[in-house]
């Protein structure tokens, strides 16, 4: 019997030991996509408690805890942080089975060196001595990224951001990891949204540009990717109920812009036919600069009607969608393919259904001299737990090319959740130990090596950097 989180914690075999205690264990991160606060980063901010650096605005928690039966005062109200940290506590002991599990216990012990199991009857001590810890120099932003060995961070950020965090730590030679922007246009793209017209005055004053019809919105868009690649951006990110998409031309777009603009009623094909080309005119645009598109497509967001009028949307009430999307995928890449503006894109699906729609997607399209263009991404959201992990991977090696797959992400608004790399890595071991054990694989070292570092590193290192 194993003890819990020991040091070949989900490694089962001798082959996937060997293979992350000699390469997975030491790698270094280029985390592509997540949601931290790069303001946090820079002002290297002092977190006064466990609350504020591990529960604050992170809806898997608040959702667990909700599971729990807690009380939303407890979770996103006016209760004091400790009755927040003492109710997540009172959580944790239900979640065994829930990848929540794993992680919290990982963070606590990786970066507080806590090697205790949170509990109502440990919480007051556990809560002491890492609330001592955070008023220590070593336990800021920085030190959690550096200590982390985080090369690339890529957070999430709108087009009407000035990225005045991101100048700020690009001009900073005393940090050395490279935290670049990421392009996210839902404001622009959705725009049967309420918020659209506020968004518009936004994108307005920070492009300079006058957005009153679709040629406007069009060269905005433009001025501000311009600047994001200033910035270092590599990549755009869209999040998708559904991707739907038919080939518009500009005239329809502007007709439907129009509409929008002078506050007339929308119909379904009018949101479609927008986005659709709206979509397709900023896949050229990324193209051009040669940024990674990532598509995340299948979540079910705001379910809870009272709840996202009460606290907006990421606070823990989106779900797993079911609408198909093969075809309408297809027809978007091949799009742009036949345009010759197809850029690198990595597809991501909520729907584990879809594993098998998007790993055999990726083969459809590509490029000679770019290994796997077309990426089927990490396993998402609520395939993020080991069963997810290893379905996708296994998926992906049964019907693509596993040693060109670009590995893991955070997704997370948390500085906490690097240890979410080490989850995969361990994952990945001991599923290429299991396949050596087992015959279906060589046992020949240096290939082995070469696949765990390039899946654990030097794949998306490369697919983000243009090499």
């Amino acid at each position: 019997m194993k003890n819990f989180l020991d040091h070949d914690f989900l490694l089962n075999n001798e082959t996937s030991q060997k293979l992350y205690n000699n390469i997975a264990k030491d790698l270094p991160i280029h985390d592509f996509h997540c949601h931290l606060d790069p303001q946090e980063i820079w002002e290297n901010k002092s977190f006064e408690n466990m609350t504020q650096v591990w529960l604050a605005g992170d809806h898997y928690k608040w959702r667990a805890m909700r599971l729990n039966g807690v009380n939303e005062e407890l979770i996103t109200g006016d209760s004091s942080d400790w009755e927040k940290f003492e109710a997540w506590a009172q959580t944790v002991p239900n979640l065994i089975g829930n990848p929540l599990y794993h992680w919290t216990h990982m963070e606590l012990k990786t970066f507080f060196r806590v090697d205790k199991r949170l509990s109502p009857e440990t919480a007051r001590e556990i809560w002491n001595e890492c609330n001592e810890k955070l008023q220590q120099p070593d336990f800021k932003p920085r030190k959690f990224v550096e200590r982390s060995k985080v090369q690339f961070i890529g957070t999430t950020d709108d087009p009407t951001s000035k990225l005045e965090y991101h100048k700020l730590l690009k001009s900073d030679q005393t940090f050395k990891t490279e935290i670049a922007p990421t392009f996210r246009p839902d404001g622009a793209l959705f725009l049967e949204k309420p918020t659209f017209h506020e968004w518009i005055k936004k994108l307005e004053e920070v492009s300079g540009q006058e957005v009153t019809s679709i040629d406007g919105l069009l060269n905005a868009m433009q001025q501000r990717i311009d600047y994001f690649n200033e910035m270092g951006c590599r990549a755009s990110d869209h999040g998708l109920t559904q991707l739907v998409f038919k080939n518009v031309s500009k005239d329809v777009a502007r007709k439907v812009f129009e509409k929008r603009y002078n506050d007339e009623a929308l119909t379904n094909e009018d949101i479609v036919n927008y986005q659709s080309f709206l979509l397709f005119e900023l896949g050229k645009m990324y193209a051009e600069k040669k940024w990674v598109m990532q598509l995340h497509i299948g979540a079910t967001r705001n379910n809870n009607t009272k709840m996202f009028r009460a606290l907006g949307a990421d606070a823990g009430f989106d779900s797993i969608g079911d609408a198909s999307i093969a075809e309408d995928l297809s027809r978007f890449l091949d799009a742009l393919d036949q345009n010759n503006s197809l850029p690198k894109t990595v597809l991501y699906n909520l729907n584990p259904r879809d594993n098998y729609v998007l790993a055999t997607m990726t083969g459809n399209f590509y490029e000679a001299g770019i290994p796997a263009k077309i990426q089927f991404g990490s396993a998402w959201w609520f395939n993020d737990h080991i069963d997810g992990m290893e379905k996708q991977l296994k998926d992906l090696g049964n019907l693509g090319a596993l040693s060109h797959f670009i590995g893991m992400l955070t997704d997370s608004r948390s500085l906490l959740s690097f240890v979410r790399h080490d989850y995969f890595r361990r994952i990945l071991c001991n599923l290429i130990g299991e396949w050596v054990e087992e015959g279906k694989a060589p046992n020949d070292e240096l290939l082995l090596q070469r696949m765990i570092r390039n899946i654990g590193y030097d794949n998306a290192e490369s697919y983000f950097t243009n090499r």
